[in-house]
């Protein structure tokens, strides 16, 4: 037995041929995910083609923070570019970025070293850039060797280089030039995202993503003027700026601003029922937080309980405090070459000082100051904690009951079927060795409507990142009803500790929390019902771009040589107009289509709606507008968009 168990496969031939050595701008072809996390076609806000502005953007925003240069340019332009496909010459629609600063310029010498070699940069050296966020020298290089066609054109000292790359390599090198039309000091650098298949294949930028990132570089360099597409961003007061635009609520009270030598925080309590914190480091915005958001979150509680003095829940304080913070670091570590989470613990490489001891003392003086000097602020801030304090008593009856029934169902829950990886695990998952991806990205969890729906998706499903919570039918309306109902009604609960999301986002288990449902009047009705319960006890879930809506086709079109899944009646028409003698049937519910062609659905090809909030959206109201009593404004609403269509599937 112990002989058939060590049995290893035939050994496959291992010699010189097998050891290949990669220049570093092919590494970076092969391996996208090592320097820019997920590639993706621009649908979503996380997509690769987003990092590739940011890396450059960051460059320019460097050059302002070490005082060179006020304003940046970000142009995206349509473009069309020649391909040649097997033996067809073809166009193809690409667009095109345009980044020009007014900084010092690369300098000339170095300047085709500094975009085309890994480890080349100025970066390094902390005289000539301190608390930048570029300091690894990859950034500018991964947009040059994931750019179909990339420029990079420098201005200083009346000098002048342009030179060309595509696909990482050197075309044109002008060498250094006098300056004879004049050109402000600074850099342009041009770039055309690779479209080919395996990178960006079919990508758009979109203005509100882009419009998103502008803005938060304003909130963070006070004097600096973005220029977007002809559109400015400019902002005069930092944080408090970036909080007023992006609540969803209202304040209870004026927003707390306040600055110092490396650090500025804004503050201030809401109705909403979790706290919520926007941070950042050296400019870059961590969405997954890090170091500094978790000693800012802790910093607030402690000074609010010692200013009163009343023996208070720390999460009662919390509760309803929507926050920023951004600090400066010198030579920050980042917890992966995307930054979205900071990992440093002291503020410089030699220590001496630690980020919690640095964020903690600015935040107990300054917060504890504010506040005895703004007692009509104080006044508030204690009755919005003692409101919280009489919500959380209560519920408190409920809590431990449910907690401990929500425990046992997770643990054999008919509803749920779970997947093996999630994304809150402590290490990186790859689905092998040499894979860049880390699955914990990709680990998801599909709200379904009834069995039959949740029996396709599950039999369809990857069972390593794709787990399925199956609804009873229709979920109850949680509008206007307070927290209890999350542990009153069983759904809710087992639903909340599926996703582990009543003590914040910080352990969420599932990346990606896709609302699938039928394209019907009860489908539609279910994903407002949802909605409304997330937007209702756990915004931040909706607000960080956890939710999604999952697309399913609506019709197959067919015939003996081909089948097409068509999502609209556009695609539809299309693939009628294509097929000789096509069948049509249509798709009335997702228990109709079987898990066989369900896999493809929810496979590489899945197509999801992310759920968003504009900045002008208050969810007091949007709540209030749709999941309200019927006022004689919503009815009017829902006449003025109802639009009737012609059945045509039989035909």
């Amino acid at each position: 037995m112990a002989d058939d168990i060590l049995t290893t496969a035939p050994s496959v031939a291992y010699n010189d041929d097998n050891i290949i050595h990669l220049d570093d701008m092919d590494h970076i072809r092969l391996r996208p995910g090592m320097y820019i996390g997920k590639l993706g076609d621009g649908s979503h806000s996380d997509d690769g083609i987003y990092v590739l502005v940011k890396e450059t953007v960051d460059n320019s925003i460097d050059e302002f923070r070490m005082g060179e240069g006020k304003s940046i340019e970000v142009e995206i332009v349509d473009s069309r570019k020649s391909i040649v496909e097997g033996q067809k010459e073809d166009e193809k629609a690409v667009q095109m970025v345009r980044v020009r600063d007014y900084g010092r310029g690369i300098p000339l010498g170095k300047m085709v070293e500094a975009v085309s070699l890994l480890n080349t940069g100025g970066k390094y050296d902390s005289k000539a850039f301190k608390k930048s966020v570029g300091l690894n020298g990859v950034g500018t290089k991964a947009v040059n060797a994931l750019s179909s066609s990339f420029s990079v054109q420098s201005v200083r000292e009346g000098k002048t280089r342009i030179a060309t790359f595509e696909r990482g390599h050197l075309v044109t090198d002008s060498g250094i030039q006098d300056n004879t039309e004049g050109l402000r000091q600074g850099t342009i650098i041009t770039f055309t995202p690779d479209g080919s298949k395996g990178l960006f294949e079919n990508y758009r930028f979109r203005d509100d993503y882009i419009e998103t990132m502008m803005r938060n570089y304003a909130y963070l360099n006070t004097g600096l003027t973005l220029v977007y597409n002809g559109k400015k961003f400019l902002s005069k007061n930092g944080l408090f700026d970036l909080l007023t635009e992006n609540m969803t609520v209202e304040p209870l009270y004026p927003i707390i601003h306040l600055r110092g030598e490396d650090i500025e925080i804004a503050l201030t309590h809401t109705d909403q029922p979790s706290d919520e914190y926007f941070s950042f480091v050296n400019g870059q915005h961590t969405i997954q937080g890090g170091t500094h958001q978790a000693a800012y979150r802790e910093a607030i509680g402690r000074t609010i309980k010692e200013f009163f003095n009343k023996n208070q829940e720390l999460a009662d304080i919390r509760n309803g405090i929507v926050g920023a913070i951004a600090i400066n670091v010198e030579e920050p570590v980042f917890e992966s070459q995307t930054k979205v989470k900071l990992g440093s613990k002291d503020m410089s490489p030699t220590g001496g000082l630690s980020v919690n001891k640095f964020v903690n003392d600015f935040v107990k003086q300054q917060l504890d100051n504010y506040l005895h000097k703004h007692p009509e602020v104080a006044e508030v801030m204690l009755q919005k904690i003692q409101d919280s304090e009489k919500e959380r008593k209560a519920i408190a009856g409920v809590t431990k009951a449910a907690r401990e029934r929500a425990k046992k169902n997770l643990l054999n829950n008919p509803k749920l079927r779970d997947c093996q990886i999630h994304y809150n695990d402590a290490k990186p998952v790859r689905s092998s060795k040499d894979a860049d991806d880390d699955l914990r990205e990709e680990s998801s969890i599909f709200i379904t409507e009834g069995l039959s729906a949740s029996g396709s998706i599950t039999k369809s499903r990857d069972v390593r990142t794709q787990a399925v919570f199956s609804l009873r039918g229709k979920p109850l309306n949680s509008y206007g009803l307070t927290k209890s109902v999350v542990y009153e009604n069983e759904e809710f609960n087992c639903l909340q500790s599926a996703l582990n999301i009543e003590d914040g986002l910080d352990e969420l288990r599932y990346n990606k929390v896709i609302i699938a449902t039928d394209a019907d009047v009860d489908g539609m009705h279910i994903r407002l019902l949802m909605l409304t319960f997330f937007l209702q006890f756990f915004p931040d879930l909706v607000k960080k771009g956890h939710v999604y809506i999952l697309q399913t086709p609506l019709f197959r079109v067919k015939n003996k040589q081909e089948i097409r899944y068509c999502y609209s009646e556009e695609e539809r028409q299309a693939a009628i107009d294509s097929l000789k003698n096509p069948e049509i049937t249509r798709f009335k519910g997702l228990g109709e289509i079987s898990p066989d062609e369900f896999k493809g659905f929810i496979g590489k090809e899945i197509r999801l709606d992310q759920v968003t909030l504009r900045k002008d959206d208050k969810v007091s109201d949007l709540l209030a507008f749709y999941m309200g009593k019927n006022t004689s404004e919503r009815q009017g609403f829902i006449i003025d968009n109802l639009r009737f269509e012609e059945d045509k599937a039989d035909e």
